[in-house]
């Protein structure tokens, strides 16, 4: 507008300026004439500066205007973009005079390019995962395998005990272990009364070996039924002669019929150690003493004794020994050493208590 004012103040001063008076009337008629013209260009020049100069000033807010919309967008765009701020590049143009330069054209403001939309692609692309039936499926299908697996592992291992169960029941019993279980069946026959069958039972297997755990249990069968010579059957001395139980039971069926000889015989053909075969001791001593050998009977119930002193029976059996020797003090210590001592029979305790009033009073 300043542009403006000075042309029209300009125009002003031509007007008021006294023009020389002509040489001759042509000259004074060209000039009137042109004075006219001079001042239609003037104008036209004046307001063609002013369009130009609201034209720029327009573009200037236009371009600003559009600064403040992309920036009012940017906040929108993913943070990793980086958008060309048209501001920079408006101020980056050089400002010359309308009066200089062809005015310059208005720089548009750049169009939002499809670029700020890559964000939200890129934050929707988790939504194209496969359907949630799909994903379940997938999940599932690894799941579906276990159990074949796991029955293969079983098959597998089971496979390696089938077979050794199968070595094991090729493999033929050893003949200890067939009487092993001969003998429990045995006792089953002879807890249910089938004695004849027990029997039966045993002949067969005796035919194979000596079977002296089958033996055994059906000779003391026989035995407590006061069957002595039938068990003595089932205990000939040359299978009873390696084996002390049955030699203690073969001694006792002796007794049974009467044969103490012989049952002293059988029991003295091998004694074994007290550990273990303490009752094959107490028949051997008892027998002793019946026989009279009251001092053989007294060893051997000091050895029981030296093994365990906790036993009254022993001590009886030891102060009967001393007592028939003449050994009077050392039987009324023994009697006295049973009386002490719980487990004793109520029938044998009287005999203790007896047998210590009468060394008492003698």
């Amino acid at each position: 507008m300043s542009l403006l004012n000075d042309a029209l103040r300009a125009a002003e001063q031509r007007q008021d300026r006294p023009v020389a008076p002509g040489v001759y009337a042509g000259g004074q008629a060209q000039a009137g004439n042109r004075k006219p013209v001079f001042m239609i260009v003037l104008v036209v020049l004046a307001i063609v500066v002013a369009g130009l100069g609201g034209y720029w000033l327009f573009s200037i807010n236009s371009s600003s205007a559009s600064a403040e919309t992309a920036e009012a967008e940017k906040p929108l765009s993913s943070p990793a973009m980086v958008e060309p701020e048209p501001v920079q590049i408006q101020a980056s143009t050089p400002q010359t005079p309308a009066s200089q330069n062809p005015a310059p054209e208005p720089l548009s403001p750049e169009p939002l390019s499809p670029e700020p939309m890559e964000p939200d692609t890129t934050q929707q692309e988790p939504a194209q995962s496969p359907p949630a039936s799909v994903a379940k499926r997938e999940k599932v299908e690894p799941s579906s395998t276990e159990p074949e697996k796991e029955a293969e592992t079983e098959a597998k291992e089971t496979e390696p005990e089938k077979t050794a169960m199968a070595d094991v029941k090729q493999v033929p019993e050893t003949p200890a272990a067939t009487d092993r279980s001969t003998a429990r069946d045995l006792e089953r026959l002879v807890a249910q009364g089938r004695i004849t069958d027990a029997e039966r039972r045993l002949a067969a297997l005796t035919r194979e070996q000596d079977a002296p755990r089958s033996r055994y249990v059906v000779a003391r069968a026989l035995l407590v039924d006061g069957k002595q010579d039938q068990a003595l059957g089932w205990l000939p001395a040359e299978v009873t002669a390696q084996n002390p139980a049955l030699r203690l039971l073969r001694a006792r069926a002796l007794h049974a019929n009467n044969d103490l000889g012989a049952a002293l015989n059988t029991l003295t053909s091998s004694i074994p150690p007290v550990e273990g075969h303490a009752e094959y001791r107490v028949t051997l001593a008892t027998l002793l003493q019946q026989q009279g050998d009251s001092a053989e009977a007294a060893r051997h119930w000091a050895v029981l004794i030296a093994w365990d002193d906790s036993q009254a029976p022993w001590w009886v059996g030891l102060a009967i020994s001393l007592e028939t020797q003449g050994e009077l003090a050392g039987a009324a210590r023994a009697y006295r050493q049973a009386a002490e001592l719980p487990g004793l029979p109520r029938s044998l305790a009287d005999y203790v208590q007896q047998r210590l009033q009468a060394l008492r009073a003698g």
